[in-house]
């Protein structure tokens, strides 16, 4: 059994991974920490994991943890991750981070978008970033992962195709994305409240959102040159999922058929995407699972190709994610303990 521990436990992000990993067929859970709850048992907490997990949470130590757990996952606000890890913890652990610190290349490019300085810039060129479906070969040897944002997760997957065949101009990319209120994470926050979020949907982060560097760094990577996006997330009043909506000039000459060979090309074997042509993706399609679906049209009138992508912000968005990093890095199947379908599609 592979031994893990979890720091932010009880976050959503977090208690979304240990529910996860509790259910692992591979996995011992031997470390939770929430300092916050430090002292309680897991389950007193999350009342519907009880006899599943009741291990009782720790105050957060990433060098004890380092030393009980083969796996280590970090669930915790951007700033922090990076200045706990080091060398010496990646000797004897793997670090599968949840946060922001490891997933931007350039530490330049983190300190002005997220305000903070970086704990570990010596440690960025050997992090890897954890989008499975096109850092797979990287990730098996990996020993510190970035687990990417949610927002980027959907988006990254859902225009990948297009710019790795050359079918649009990358200088035309808009994306609209919609996430449900979890994804704002389960501190107290006024804008999170019932009555200031339901029967509402709002735009923010309006030209300055974080995720915006990272979506542009991996479209950069498959196009072989600079990309700039303009990326604009929006609040929708419901639990949990994304919906991104990615526009896109379409180069002379491409057809409908080629937006829709691209797509087979790159994923028609990925376990973990699931490709719905002109039938659209919804959110309620993928809740509860690790698959992002994509849809695409094809405007013949204004030459654009409009690709849909949805995820589940908590499992493909982040939890779910990280699992599926660490069954690539440790040698097990792919999608084990990884939930595909909806159990309940209404």
């Amino acid at each position: 059994m592979l031994q893990c521990g979890v720091i932010g436990a009880t976050g959503y992000a977090g208690s979304a991974l240990v529910s996860l990993l509790a259910a692992h067929p591979k996995v011992e859970i031997t470390y939770l920490a929430s300092h916050s709850y430090a002292g309680k048992r897991f389950s007193d907490i999350y009342p519907s994991l009880k006899g599943a997990c009741d291990l009782v949470l720790q105050e957060e130590d990433v060098q004890e943890a380092s030393k009980l757990c083969s796996v280590l996952f970090l669930a915790l606000p951007h700033g922090l991750a990076s200045s706990k890890i080091t060398e010496e913890i990646l000797s004897r652990c793997i670090i599968i981070d949840l946060g922001a610190d490891y997933r931007l290349k350039d530490s330049s490019v983190y300190e002005s978008w997220y305000k903070t300085e970086h704990g570990s810039k010596s440690l960025l060129e050997q992090s890897v970033y954890g989008l499975c479906e096109l850092h797979r070969d990287a990730i098996v040897n990996a020993n510190l992962i970035a687990n990417p944002g949610c927002y980027t997760t959907c988006s990254i997957l859902t225009l990948a195709p297009l710019l790795a065949e050359g079918l649009v101009d990358p200088t035309s990319l808009i994306i609209d994305s919609a996430s449900g209120v979890s994804g704002a994470g389960r501190s107290e926050k006024i804008d999170s409240l019932f009555c200031e979020c339901n029967e509402s949907y709002k735009a923010y982060g309006v030209t300055n959102h974080r995720h915006t560097p990272e979506i542009e760094q991996e479209l950069s990577l498959i196009l072989g040159s600079d990309v700039l996006v303009q990326f604009t997330p929006h609040l929708v009043p419901m639990n949990r999922g994304i919906l991104s909506t990615c526009y896109a000039n379409l180069k002379a000459g491409v057809s409908e058929a080629d937006i829709e060979s691209a797509y087979h090309k790159h994923y028609g074997n990925e376990p973990c995407i699931r490709l719905m042509g002109s039938s659209l993706p919804e959110t309620r399609f993928v809740r509860g699972t690790n698959i992002c679906a994509i849809g695409w049209k094809f405007d013949a009138r204004t030459r654009r190709v409009i690709a849909i992508g949805s995820i589940d912000n908590l499992i493909k968005g982040a939890a779910g994610q990280a699992v599926q990093n660490m069954n690539i890095r440790c040698n097990f199947e792919e999608t084990l303990g990884l939930p595909l379908f909806v159990s309940n599609p209404l």
